[in-house]
């Protein structure tokens, strides 16, 4: 009997101690989406980074870096929250100078960006790493035989920043207003291509899908923080509050398809990510007779 329990007791142990590990892995891992179109003629893949926010993979980010040249991406997408307003962004500019050199990239800010002292510090050194910002304009781009528009706009954050914290009403309707403002700007350059829009919030999606645009790509949720796989997604979302409706993953909002990466982030954040890894997103836009 007693040999029966002790056995039993391991057995529990080693479950619990198997479930503790699997739920705090923060290991890299590729996530990868598949999306067609007629106006796709050729394949493109694209890489997706999110919500880095100075995290460490490694030294010399050499983790994320591998893995990023491990996927052989036409356009490398920066999708916000890339610097951190907390953590010094050592980090950040190892990443960016790499891929700079050897990729095409886009990129759009998140609210960490607009958080951190000296926003327009950080965009100018995007810039001067010829790093093309898209805060409410798109460029036309042309992988073999595919053209594509890559459209973004700037966080709603952008807004807030001259006005007062307690002014809730205010900051609500500078921030659509704003919002609306890029989209417009953004959307009016599409003139029928495929249309990508780099945006940080998949809450505002709604919004989004009103200008037409055929793929949305956003993060900030970080996967909500806390997940059961196959049960619940995410539980709390900076932006959509408790059980938020885009954590991860890809939607449908009418003719638009909305692909949410979970991040990069993990020692930056308050709490801890619960079976909830940090992701690299890669989406492969196929020809219609191409996609499996």
């Amino acid at each position: 009997m007693r040999k029966k329990r002790t056995i039993i007791i391991a057995v529990i142990a080693a479950v619990v101690l198997l479930l503790t590990l699997s739920a705090f892995d923060t290991r890299l891992r590729v996530v990868s989406y598949t999306v067609s179109d007629e106006r796709i003629l050729s394949p493109v893949r694209i890489v997706l980074l999110t919500d880095l926010h100075s995290c460490r993979y490694g030294e010399g980010q050499q983790e994320l870096l591998d893995a990023i040249d491990a996927q052989k991406p036409d356009l490398v997408l920066l999708g916000g929250d890339i610097f951190d307003d907390d953590l010094k962004n050592v980090n950040t500019m190892i990443v960016l100078e790499y891929v700079a050199e050897r990729y095409s990239c886009f990129y759009v800010s998140g609210n960490h960006e607009y958080w951190h002292e000296d926003p327009q510090v950080l965009f100018d050194t995007v810039r001067e790493l010829g790093i093309p910002i898209l805060h409410g304009n798109s460029e036309t781009v042309a992988v073999g035989r595919t053209t594509l528009q890559i459209c973004g706009i700037a966080d709603p954050a952008c807004a807030e920043i001259e006005i007062d914290e307690d002014a809730e009403d205010q900051r609500k309707a500078a921030r659509e207003a704003v919002t609306e403002k890029q989209l417009q700007s953004a959307a009016a350059g599409t003139d029928g291509r495929y249309a990508i829009l780099l945006a940080h919030r998949p809450e505002l999606i709604e919004t989004y899908a009103k200008y037409g645009f055929d793929l949305v790509l956003s993060g900030h949720a970080h996967g909500g923080q806390v997940r059961i796989p196959g049960i619940l997604n995410g539980l709390f979302s900076p932006g959509e509050g408790w059980f938020p409706k885009y954590a991860g993953g890809e939607y449908r909002v009418g003719e638009t398809t909305m692909i949410v990466s979970r991040g990069l982030a993990r020692e930056s954040t308050a709490a801890p990510r619960i079976w909830n890894r940090p992701e690299l997103a890669v989406i492969e836009l196929l020809p219609v007779d191409q996609n499996p």
